[in-house]
């Protein structure tokens, strides 16, 4: 059976003095998903110097271990190891350190950038025109510019304004139906890749019907004309709203 190999992940700030305990669980949790075949590979030590953990592969997982990290290197990885190497990555940043992750002979396998790695840029502002659909919880303010802020069904707020002539149309729907306003946004793209809304500009809206499907139905049936008054129009209805998954 193959030897044991070994792995150093060399942190370049870190001595074994100055490194905190707690800091060094958290690079070896991150380490050991990193090199994957966690049953067989071990913590061996700490060497000194600068911080090098020393991480004791059992011989039958090399050839795994190995391969595993030149697919992170590649980026190619499994999904749960890349997420270790960007776990791993952002401890170092948050530590000000750069680290290497060498194989027993010495030939660099990984290099994780970390205080090195290019900082994450915020865009924007950005103008768009669109439209937001919610329910106004609130609205008011003295200026010509009203601001309000919108509620949508999974619980985002947006900030708004509007004109004093818009949004006395608007206060009547404080709280009650759901809109659809219109105007343009002011967007930012944050660090993250995330985008924000700073302010909407409304320029009108409308009021969204949210009625019950029955109800609907029943004003459908009212109209001249309208097939609606059968049983099977309305069956087909209701079942073409069970397949879309929506409520009835």
């Amino acid at each position: 059976m193959p030897d044991n190999h070994e792995y150093r992940l060399r942190i370049d700030v870190f001595n074994v003095e100055s490194l905190p305990m707690s800091r060094l669980a958290e690079y070896m949790t991150e380490l050991a998903r990193l090199l994957g075949e966690q049953e067989h590979v071990h913590f061996a030590r700490l060497e000194a110097g600068s911080a090098v953990l020393v991480s004791s592969i059992e011989g039958s997982a090399v050839p795994k271990v190995a391969e595993r990290l030149r697919k992170i290197r590649d980026g190619n990885g499994p999904n749960d190891a890349m997420q270790a190497y960007k776990a791993l990555d952002s401890l170092l940043a948050k530590d000000n350190a750069a680290a290497t992750l060498t194989a027993e002979s010495g030939t660099e396998s990984i290099t994780f950038p970390g205080r090195t790695r290019p900082k994450p840029v915020r865009y924007g502002p950005f103008r768009e025109e669109g439209s937001l659909d919610g329910v106004v919880i609130r609205l008011g303010g003295r200026d010509e510019s009203i601001p309000i802020l919108l509620e949508d069904a999974e619980g985002a707020v947006y900030p708004c304004q509007t004109t004093v002539a818009l949004s006395k149309q608007l206060a009547l729907h404080y709280r009650g139906a759901t809109v659809r306003v219109y105007g343009s946004g002011k967007w930012m793209r944050e660090e993250d890749g995330r985008w924000t809304l700073q302010q909407f500009d409304i320029s009108r809206f409308e009021v969204i019907d949210d009625s019950p499907l029955l109800d609907v139905v029943t004003r459908l049936r009212a109209v001249d004309g309208s097939e609606w008054g059968s049983d099977a129009s309305l069956g087909d209805s209701l079942g073409l709203r069970r397949e879309e998954g929506t409520p009835h």
